[in-house]
Order: structure tokens, then C-alpha cells, then sequence
């Protein structure tokens, strides 16, 4: 298949699903969302585990700013690294934010989880472009992806502070890159490194969802919330990026 198709088909699959998503009209927050089942206090902090379970995203992310300063490859590119970066610095900024959010669960509060998570999401998608179909492309979409992911995040929270929730814009900046990756990945194969490495982390947050949505069902069976499990989870992610970077070769581009 030729490249102008693929891109053709990552076009069109986009638009799709945004036009979808649109088509269906606003999409408030649940405030039961801020239930969880796990709320009791552990150390002396309110909703303990939900907060100190963040704990992982702050050692993860900092282990990974450390790693890509002491082995500064050349050739993975200034551009791949500054991805890469930022990847980690959005880890480490979610145990902050998530934390804040969970002493006292809230829209207000959430804003500031979710704005580190744009960055961490929009950083990680960066990467596989870059990999995957052009380096020059992947860090030229830095950037504005970023801009969009904290755009829909401030967008979401003004709309419900004028009582018309909406999250449709974020919808479209955390799910569409789950749907587009594994496309890429198929379409265009590369030897620049090993992507199974993207695969796991797929899984890893594929798992962390269903972790987050049996919540309570876990707390019931094992005493520990599912979405206190998902902060473990999801943290795990930095460790398989930085074993994905450590794989790359000379080439650094996909096709």
C-alpha cells in the first residue's frame, strides 16, 4: 500500500470519528465519577491510597528525566528526545495533579489531573509518528498537539462551569490516538526499534481502564480500588517507553 494511502486512511478514519463524536451531541461529566470505592484515609491523608498510589508517576517520570540525560544519544534526534521529555515530565506532573484531585475529587479538581495527562498522551503519540512515519513530522506535531490537548482540557472545564459539560473535545485528544497507534503501527512497520515495547504500553493502558472501570468489584474482593490500582498500572507505562527508547537504532524514521 502506498504512503499516500495510508495517510488516507489515517485521515479519513480521524475525521470519522471526530464527525461522530460531534454528531452526538454534548457530553457532560458524571459526577459519579468521583466516587470511588477506595475512600478511606491512610496516613493521616484523606482518601489515602487513591493520592499515595500517584507516587509511582512521580519516581517513573523522574527516573526517566535522569535516564535520557545520562545516555544523550545522538542519534536518537534533539527532537525525539525533547518528545521524550516531555513524555516523562507529564508522568511526573500527574502525580501532582492526580494527587490534588484526589483529596478532594471534584470537576475543579480534576482539570489539573487531566492537564498533565494531555501532555503525556499527546508526547507518547508524537513518538510513534515520529517512529513510525516521519521524525520531522512526529516534532513538528509536538507542539500543536499539546496546545489541542490542554485547549480540550480547558475547554471541558469552563463548560461546566457554566453548567453545560461537554467532553467531547477531550474524548477525541485521549481516545482517538488509542484507535490511530495501533493503525500505525500495522501500516507502517520499522526497524528504527522495537515496537512491541508500543504494544505493551497499549495493554498496560487497556488494563489500567479496566482496572478503573471494576473499581468497586475489586475493592469488595481484595480491599484495594480498582482505580487505585490503575495509578500502578499506568505508571508502568514510563518504564516500557524508556525500554523502547534504549531499542532504538541509528535510523530513528519509520518509512
Amino acid at each position: 500500500m502506498a504512503i499516500k494511502v495510508k495517510l488516507a486512511v489515517l485521515f479519513i478514519v480521524s475525521v470519522s470519528l471526530i464527525l461522530a463524536i460531534v454528531l452526538y451531541g454534548p457530553i457532560p461529566q458524571d459526577s459519579r465519577y468521583h466516587q470511588f470505592a477506595d475512600n478511606q484515609s491512610a496516613a493521616g491523608i484523606a482518601n489515602g491510597w487513591s493520592v499515595l498510589s500517584n507516587i509511582p508517576f512521580l519516581v517513573i517520570g523522574l527516573f526517566g528525566l535522569v535516564a535520557l540525560k545520562k545516555n544523550d544519544r545522538a542519534d536518537w534526534g534533539a527532537g525525539v528526545l525533547q518528545i521524550s521529555r516531555l513524555f516523562f515530565a507529564g508522568l511526573m506532573l500527574t502525580a501532582f495533579g492526580s494527587a490534588y484531585y484526589h483529596l478532594a475529587p471534584t470537576n475543579e479538581s480534576l482539570m489539573w489531573d487531566r492537564i498533565p495527562m494531555s501532555i503525556a498522551f499527546m508526547a507518547f503519540f508524537c513518538f510513534v509518528l515520529a517512529m513510525h512515519i516521519n521524525k520531522r513530522i512526529g516534532v513538528a506535531l509536538l507542539w500543536p498537539l499539546l496546545g489541542l490537548g490542554l485547549a480540550s482540557v480547558l475547554y471541558w472545564s469552563y463548560t461546566e462551569g457554566i453548567g453545560n459539560g461537554d467532553l467531547r473535545f477531550y474524548i477525541v485528544i485521549q481516545f482517538l490516538p488509542v484507535v490511530l497507534i495501533p493503525m500505525i503501527l500495522v501500516m507502517f512497520p520499522t526497524r528504527s526499534y522495537q515496537p512491541y515495547f508500543i504494544w505493551l504500553i497499549i495493554g498496560l493502558y487497556v488494563f489500567a481502564k479496566l482496572l478503573e472501570y471494576y473499581d468497586q468489584q475489586l475493592y469488595d474482593m481484595i480491599n484495594i480500588g480498582g482505580h487505585t490500582l490503575k495509578h500502578i498500572v499506568a505508571s508502568l507505562s514510563g518504564i516500557v517507553f524508556l525500554k523502547a527508547l534504549s531499542s532504538t537504532r541509528q535510523s530513528g524514521q519509520g518509512t
